[in-house]
């Protein structure tokens, strides 16, 4: 199988992360030393990959790109994050960055040109619906197709070939300069269906195992992430019934997304996260900090590709402030978390639960099955031939007895995690477990 099929991602914002200047006035920054402490750390919470982003040169906090083919200056250089990537791929870890393939920053050498040259520019197709008519709060003379009604992220013509090979010219220099492992694309909702086929076909050529992953939020996953397409999506849909499924003390959110998108992806891994650089870290969503147990262990071990973003292990907070991203892009120092690792129990769970990804097949290739399901408690089985990794969750603030039925015959059941409080024990065809208040369990069932 391919690398990202049993990947577990480690997400960096590196603009917030460094601490860099949130506008770029083309003054060098140097990051690098702490992107190196990152990645080790990554590797030691048991991650196989990073997804970094956005890296490349751009106005302000990223995804209004301004070149391409340059790091932002902010960072560091491109020869530096070349040497970066090779350290991440000597340790063990993919890399994959983002690509803002929908719209480019004001400052992007095409916009300018038309700017400069108006009707007369070679570029006035690069972007959709230029009307040298209209106008907009710049002052341009002419308006424009945008993102999200922000004019500073102006939208390209993906039906131009030229723009397409344009880019299609950038990934080819990823690859063959830095060597990444794939792309996430920005605002893939709303790209051009013709462009990611094409893409998905070169970088194939170009890559074998090349992975292609696209921000979605809304809508039938499988429309993006198919054998033509994309390989995976964001899986917004269940991020929302992570938090809200035990905000609510609803079990049956949870499992009726899960079940709901095995029936419309079917075997397509979804990138399945509990928060990123643009929602609100979860531990600013839960209202019981209890649940940020349970949500960790549904992370790694439902059906998808599992990605942590920065922090999150530490249970840090975060949330939006009067619009503004940057509380959930905060500047860290892992230097201020050095003890996390022994004396905290959520930051050994996320390193616990990425260890056991690795050794347990059935948690990546294990078929899904829905075994116990109530308001306040659920378990469930990742089946692969004759063994089992059960899991059992209980989100009320009393102690749940579980008889869960066994999926299939068992004589030997192990505890995964560390839990002197949880009693097990198999009686007949079920599987008998005693959970504390807002604990949850992995079992690891076999016949021998």
């Amino acid at each position: 199988m391919a690398w990202y099929e049993e990947a577990v991602f480690y997400h960096i914002y590196p603009l917030g992360l460094c601490g860099c200047a949130k506008e770029n006035h083309n003054e060098a920054e140097d990051h690098f030393d702490q992107l190196y402490a990152w990645a080790d750390h990554a590797k030691e919470m048991n991650c196989t990959a990073i997804y970094i982003g956005p890296l490349f040169a751009s106005e302000g906090h990223g995804y209004e790109t301004t070149d391409y083919r340059s790091v932002d200056c902010r960072l560091g250089t491109n020869a530096q994050f070349a040497a970066w990537v090779a350290h991440c791929h000597a340790v063990g870890l993919r890399v994959i960055v983002d690509a803002v393939f929908n719209h480019t920053g004001r400052s992007f050498f095409a916009f300018e040109d038309i700017r400069k040259n108006r009707e007369q520019s070679p570029y006035r197709d690069w972007y959709c619906n230029v009307n040298f008519g209209g106008n907009t709060e710049y002052q341009d003379g002419f308006s424009y197709d945008n993102w999200g009604g922000y004019n500073l992220l102006a939208k390209l013509n993906l039906q131009n070939p030229q723009v397409r090979q344009y880019h299609f010219d950038t990934v080819r220099f990823w690859i063959e300069e830095f060597d990444i492992d794939g792309l996430r694309l920005d605002a893939a909702d709303v790209l051009d269906f013709t462009f990611m086929r094409e893409l998905r076909q070169v970088t194939a050529e170009w890559k074998a195992d090349f992975w292609l992953m696209g921000e979605v939020i809304h809508g039938d996953y499988s429309r993006w992430a198919n054998d033509e397409m994309l390989h995976s999506v964001t899986n917004y849909e269940l991020h929302k019934g992570l938090y809200s499924g035990h905000n609510d003390h609803n079990y049956f959110e949870i499992a009726h997304s899960i079940k709901r998108l095995h029936d419309i992806c079917g075997q397509t891994r979804l990138y399945t996260f509990v928060d990123n650089h643009d929602v609100a870290r979860i531990a600013s969503k839960l209202n019981n900090k209890l649940h940020l147990y349970l949500v960790a262990i549904l992370l790694y071990t439902v059906w998808g590709i599992p990605s942590l973003y920065y922090g999150s292990e530490f249970s840090i907070p975060g949330e939006k402030e009067n619009g503004s991203d940057w509380n959930l892009r905060p500047c860290l120092s892992l230097g201020d978390y050095a003890d996390a690792m022994k004396s905290d129990e959520i930051t050994r769970l996320y390193c616990r639960l990425g260890q056991l990804k690795k050794e347990y097949q059935e948690l990546t290739y294990g078929s899904y099955r829905e075994l116990l399901l109530t308001n306040r408690q659920f378990a469930y089985g990742r089946l692969l031939d004759e063994s089992a990794v059960i899991v059992a969750l209980n989100n009320d603030d009393a102690p749940a007895h579980l008889e869960i039925p066994l999926p299939q015959e068992a004589s030997v059941v192990r505890p995964l995690l560390e839990d002197s409080q949880v009693a097990v024990d198999l009686e007949g065809t079920r599987l008998v477990v005693e959970l504390p208040p807002n604990r949850g369990m992995l079992f690891y069932l076999s016949t021998h």
